[in-house]
């Protein structure tokens, strides 16, 4: 007689979330609130980029890497995101031969890091409540 090494087969697990929990009306608002982030602006990296250049007039390259802590290739994906956005400016000059990349927050980048603060506040403040 020969055992079978195969493993019993269990039924699946289910793929789907399910049905979705009832909400009360103040979780409700906290999840809407959640959603309402500007996800440009909630990674980490741009976070820090975004209110390094609000407390700043500008900021170099440079001074954000140290500040940071990023490495040269994670700032400048970051950067880029933001200054695609319209949220900053970016000014490339040289300095001898030595070049020097300068970076401003706009008009609209100032905006939307308020609203940004704003929405924290609020979801903050949602959450001490409970």
């Amino acid at each position: 007689m020969t055992k079978s090494l195969a493993k019993p087969r269990r039924k699946p697990k289910s793929t789907g979330p399910g049905p979705a929990p009832e909400l009360s009306r103040s979780a409700e608002a906290l999840a809407t609130r959640i959603v309402q982030l500007d996800r440009l602006i909630h990674d980490r990296t741009r976070l820090g980029i975004v209110s390094a250049l609000a407390a700043n007039n500008s900021l170099s390259f440079s001074e954000l890497k140290k500040l940071l802590q990023a490495t040269d290739g994670n700032l400048s994906v970051h950067a880029r995101k933001l200054e695609e956005a319209g949220y900053v400016s970016c000014t490339k000059t040289f300095e001898g031969r030595v070049p020097k990349t300068k970076y401003r927050m706009t008009a609209p980048g100032r905006r939307a890091f308020e609203r940004y603060l704003n929405d924290m506040e609020s979801l903050i403040e949602a959450t001490r409540k409970k």
